[in-house]
This record gives structure tokens, C-alpha cells and sequence, in this order.
């Protein structure tokens, strides 16, 4: 008897792990989608209004910070590989080389804060959204240094801190907070209703 147990424990364990490796696979599918369509939704600017932010922190939120930080570097990758997936249905590395590059790096800054904090502060602390939302609220101010870093220096858009951060951060600093707390809370609410892999 216990060498059957031991059996179908054995494959219900490989079933499992199959099972968890698809939904990943699809979850992360779907959330490079989502980051795609969130950058076609833009108002045009300077530093164009997209839902990107909002895509960035909802995945990372949904997903965990490892995988959450795979989607955007795919994301980032489609991109440097000419796939028109950033605003505007650009893509390529004149894309990363323009205004925008900055924030698009920071995106990926982002992650990886969100991931290596939450990795400590987040491993038994999965569904406490305030946490979530401080982790984010850091990725977007180094998003934001990164993309005035590049404005200035990279960009050559202008020798002004000020004026730098008065047409790259200023004006989004509200619609970005809506968006990340958006994000949190309909992650919150997602994995409660579908089968999670957040890690």
C-alpha cells in the first residue's frame, strides 16, 4: 500500500507542477499583452500619458516580483527587437534612444526594486497591499530619476533640472498615483478570484 501511495502522490506532484507551469506560462503571455496595450493607450506629450505604469505595478503585484520583472524585461526586449510595442507603435533602439528611453529602463528599474525588496519584506506578506503599494511607489522614484537622468544627459533635451522635472514628472505625479493604486487593488482582487502563482 504505501508503495501506491507513494506512486500516485508522485504523479499527482508532477501534475501539479504541470499544471502551475502552464498558468504561468499563460498569466505571463497575457500580462506582456497587457503592457503592449497599455502603451497604446497614450495621450500625446513630451513624455507621453500611457497606462504603462499602471501595467508595470499591476503584474508586479499579480504575479510576484520574479515574474512579474520577466513580463517587463520581454516587454523591453520586444521593443529593442523592432516590434512596435512601445507608445506610439514604435519600436527598436531609436525608440530607447529617444525622450522616452529613460522611463522605459525605469520600468525594469522598477521590477527589479519591487522583486529584490518584496523578496525580504513581501515573502510571507504576499497580500499586504499597503506594503505592495510602498514597494511601487519606489520603483516609480527611480523610474522617474532614470527618465529626467536621461531627459538631461542622454536625451540632451535640456541643461535644466527644473525644466526637466517640470515636463517629465510634474504633470504625472496624480494620474501615476491613481494608476498605482489601481493596480494594487484590482491585483488584490484578481488573485482572490483567480488561481494565484505570485511569487
Amino acid at each position: 500500500m504505501g508503495i501506491k501511495t507513494t506512486k500516485v502522490d508522485t504523479s499527482k506532484s508532477k501534475h501539479s507542477r504541470a499544471r502551475t507551469a502552464t498558468l504561468t506560462m499563460a498569466y505571463i503571455s497575457v500580462s506582456v499583452a497587457l503592457e503592449v496595450v497599455c502603451a497604446y493607450l497614450t495621450v500625446p506629450a513630451v513624455i507621453p500619458f500611457t497606462m504603462q505604469t499602471f501595467g508595470v505595478f499591476f503584474v508586479l503585484c499579480f504575479l510576484g516580483g520574479a515574474r512579474g520583472t520577466a513580463v517587463v524585461a520581454v516587454y523591453l526586449a520586444m521593443g529593442m527587437l523592432g516590434l512596435p510595442v512601445f507608445s506610439g507603435f514604435k519600436g527598436g533602439m531609436a525608440a530607447l534612444l529617444g525622450p522616452t528611453g529613460g522611463y522605459l529602463v525605469g520600468f525594469l528599474a522598477s521590477a527589479l526594486i519591487y522583486w529584490w525588496l518584496g523578496s525580504v519584506l513581501l515573502r510571507k506578506k504576499t497580500n499586504n497591499v499597503w506594503l505592495q503599494a510602498a514597494l511601487c511607489l519606489l520603483g516609480l522614484v527611480a523610474c522617474y530619476l532614470l527618465g529626467t537622468v536621461w531627459f538631461i544627459y542622454v536625451y540632451h533635451a535640456t541643461d535644466s533640472w527644473a525644466k526637466a522635472l517640470m515636463l517629465c514628472v510634474v504633470p504625472y505625479l496624480l494620474p501615476d498615483a491613481l494608476k498605482l493604486f489601481l493596480a494594487v487593488a484590482l491585483a488584490k482582487t484578481l488573485r482572490r478570484a483567480l488561481p494565484s502563482v505570485a511569487g
